[in-house]
């Protein structure tokens, strides 16, 4: 049986309003060496065990990804953010 630590779970957040998780065999340190080339395609395929899926990434506006990949860095990347919703603002903590 495979630990947790070896999946990453993926949420795309469609044009349409849609969303969708699956859950990857694999570590999201991995995850992120592949992130840039998987954003750079035009469809993304996922083999599920009763069907493949494809993705269409033009149609994708926003890809969660659990757990947190440290991993990237750079230019447009800002660490320890904190999400805001409608439910929790102007709440203190």
């Amino acid at each position: 049986m495979e630990s947790q630590d070896s999946f990453t779970e993926i949420t795309f957040h469609y044009v349409n309003g849609e969303t969708e998780s699956f859950d990857l065999p694999i570590t999201p340190e991995a995850f992120a060496q592949q992130l840039p080339d998987l954003l750079s395609q035009p469809w993304v395929a996922l083999h599920l065990i009763d069907q493949t899926v494809l993705v269409f990434t033009a149609q994708v506006l926003k890809v969660e990804v659990k757990p947190p990949i440290p991993e990237i860095q750079g230019l447009g990347v800002f660490s320890d953010a904190q999400r805001v919703t409608a439910l929790s603002r102007g709440v203190k903590l």
